[in-house]
């Protein structure tokens, strides 16, 4: 009786531990075989293609001058929370807990150094009201829906989506869905910006657990100084006028893509947008950037394409950057 007594009270006590659900502590590694080019170098200035902006957001991305990353002013600026899907860096994830009943309280996650540590609440409390303060971070709230944590944030600070200018206001609102596999860590991203994005920007990402990683838990701390000295006296707001963008025709030149298509818009999120181009598009006679696969470089008359990386006459097997 006691032995039948015991199985049912370790069974009870394992049904209360289920919600728990997965472990998402631990420091992950990116893998950038994944969209390398975006999460590597960048994209190129003027690249919306697959993006779904708007008139609005189109001309806000077009006027974007990555000088102003220098001035005093937005030096210390972080990017919204948005931007762990697109950054090159590593996360780190781990739970906080009430002391007392051992419940988990909040997720904490810190990404590169350049987004602010985000807490995700588990508690259950609202969301504070449409005029409340809009810090870095945002404020996050999650639920467990079978093994996967879905969060919701609101209340963060205007930024940018993309590095190269791609806007999104502080009324969107990012949706995510953390999955873990074994070692492998997914994290799906919904972003729905009513004031610069006419449909949801959905992006999907994968991290690979790293024993071996030592990830901060902090955010970078930063000093604003003037890297450059200014002598005009009333000194100047980096910016491009409309219609004055010199970066705007670089992906046609180089790539041949209409310029329809670099401006964005939903419509270029989808596969059937390629039937708008097949009698539009002639593939450029050679590559001139990033050819050798997601590890960069580009061929000549030295040097070929082989597998992933590059080879030449005295690494005939490939050589990795």
């Amino acid at each position: 009786m006691y032995s039948s007594l015991k199985l049912l009270t370790l069974a009870c006590a394992c049904a209360v531990l289920l919600p728990a659900q997965v472990d998402l502590a631990g420091n992950w590694t990116a893998r950038l075989h994944q969209d390398w080019a975006e999460r590597g170098p960048g994209p190129e200035v003027v690249d919306y293609l697959g993006t779904p902006l708007n008139e609005q957001g189109r001309a806000k991305a077009l006027s974007y001058s990555a000088s102003e990353l220098a001035s005093p002013e937005h030096q210390c600026s972080l990017y919204p929370p948005t931007y762990l899907a697109f950054g090159p860096f590593g996360i780190r994830m781990w739970a906080e807990s009430d002391p007392a009943s051992d419940r988990v309280i909040a997720w904490k996650i810190s990404g590169p150094s350049d987004i602010a540590v985000m807490t995700v609440w588990m508690d259950g409390r609202p969301h504070p009201s449409e005029t409340a303060f809009h810090p870095f971070e945002g404020f996050t709230t999650g639920v467990w829906e079978g093994n996967t944590l879905t969060t919701r944030t609101t209340h963060f600070k205007a930024g940018y989506l993309r590095r190269n200018g791609v806007p999104i206001s502080d009324q969107a609102v990012l949706t995510r869905h953390f999955m873990r596999h074994g070692n492998v860590l997914t994290i799906e991203s919904f972003v729905e910006d009513p004031v610069y994005l006419t449909e949801p920007y959905i992006v999907s990402r994968s991290w690979e657990l790293d024993p071996n990683a030592l990830l901060a838990s902090t955010s970078y701390h930063c000093s604003p100084e003037a890297e450059v000295a200014r002598l005009d006296g009333a000194g100047a707001v980096p910016h491009i006028l409309p219609g004055q963008n010199q970066f705007q025709g670089e992906l046609t030149r180089m790539y041949n893509i209409p310029l329809a298509a670099v401006l964005g818009g939903a419509d270029t999120m989808y596969p059937e947008y390629r039937r708008q181009l097949k009698e539009k598009y002639v593939a450029p006679e050679k590559c001139l950037r990033y050819c050798c696969g997601w590890e960069g470089g580009a061929p000549t008359d030295s040097i070929k394409c082989i597998g992933v990386g590059y080879s030449t006459p005295d690494a005939p097997f490939g050589r990795r950057f």
